[in-house]
């Protein structure tokens, strides 16, 4: 039998909540939260010590706006789901997938009984061992796992990927999915290590992310893929043209937006790279400086203590251990 069928044939029957939902029972909010903000609560389904669980997403419900106090990621196994996230339409397709983090508000129109989607729960703690080499992610995705930790950084609050023709995607989610169904010996780090090549495979495709935010998010949005592949000579003025906006215009966006300025969101940018370098790579420090984009080899030491609360030589020493086999 194959992943998916045996993914299908896990998930396709009625759920009790579903049937009653289907006999025209009022929908029972005490499921998902016990107060009256609708903050849909981890420990309701994350039991013991678990970091991360699935549920199939419950189908035949207009689901109110809610958010929650987890991060949510839904897999489209079959059919369409329809979703209103911070006011935005989605549809999410047949191997497409939606990240959405605290900060996210979202309503849930009704699925179909062949709409079949998996939602995993997972508790911010699970990212903790990608996010010192979050850098590998390239900027959005590391701009979403930080704000998945981060009060103070929730620029990016959803992702949709359109991945659903990209077979690598497909099977890594659904071994994901199979990892956490079979209860197997490490099973804690063959999720992690699951999770975080499935991140690695979702940070080359980029182009595949789809947003429908207003012009202002779009400009942040656009400006952040542009840091992500230009960290090492990208200039405030080259992205203003290319994007039609005026260099003073698009700076006081990005500081309204992300509190950071353009040549700060460049440098956390290449302090991540330099992060991820050190730790999965054995190049020189004086080499990464410069790969990154700084001539002036002092003062990237300096940043980088300002930032990791170490110098580089002792981030490498402590995580090069960890990260490099």
């Amino acid at each position: 039998m194959a992943v998916n069928d045996k993914i299908l044939k896990l998930l396709t029957p009625i759920t009790e909540e579903e049937k009653s939902i289907l006999e025209g029972h009022k929908f029972d909010r005490t499921i998902y939260a016990d107060s009256s903000a609708f903050v849909i609560d981890s420990k309701k389904f994350l039991k013991g010590n678990k970091l991360i669980e699935i549920r199939p997403h419950t189908r035949f419900l207009h689901f109110p706006e809610h958010t929650h106090n987890y991060v949510e990621v839904i897999y489209m196994c079959s059919g369409s789901t329809t979703h209103i996230v911070n006011g935005n339409k989605i549809i999410l397709k047949e191997g497409e997938l939606l990240f959405l983090n605290q900060s996210a508000r979202q309503e849930i129109l009704p699925a179909g009984e062949k709409d079949i989607a998996v939602n995993f729960l997972i508790l911010p703690e699970f990212f903790e061992m990608d996010i010192s080499s979050a850098g590998k992610y390239g900027g959005i995705i590391s701009d979403f796992l930080i704000g998945c930790l981060s009060d103070k950084n929730k620029n990016i609050d959803y992702i949709h990927f359109n991945v659903g023709d990209m077979i690598s995607v497909k099977n890594l989610v659904e071994n994901l999915i199979l990892t956490i169904i079979d209860d197997k010996p490490n099973k804690r780090s063959i999720r992690q290590a699951t999770f975080s090549l499935l991140l690695l495979e979702l940070s080359n495709c980029t182009e595949n992310i789809i947003r429908k935010d207003d012009y202002d998010q779009e400009l942040l949005f656009s400006t952040l893929k542009y840091i992500e592949v230009n960290y090492a000579n990208g200039m405030l003025k080259e992205i203003a043209e290319k994007l039609g906006c005026g260099e003073s215009r698009l700076s006081r966006l990005l500081k309204r937006l992300t509190g950071k300025n353009f040549k700060e969101l460049i440098q956390i940018k290449r302090l991540s790279q330099a992060a991820y370098l050190l730790a999965e790579t054995d190049m020189p420090v004086l080499e990464i400086a410069g790969n990154i984009g700084y001539d002036n080899t002092s003062y990237f030491f300096s940043i980088f203590r300002k930032q990791y609360g170490m110098s580089p030589k002792k981030y490498r020493d402590k995580y090069k251990k960890v990260y490099v086999k």
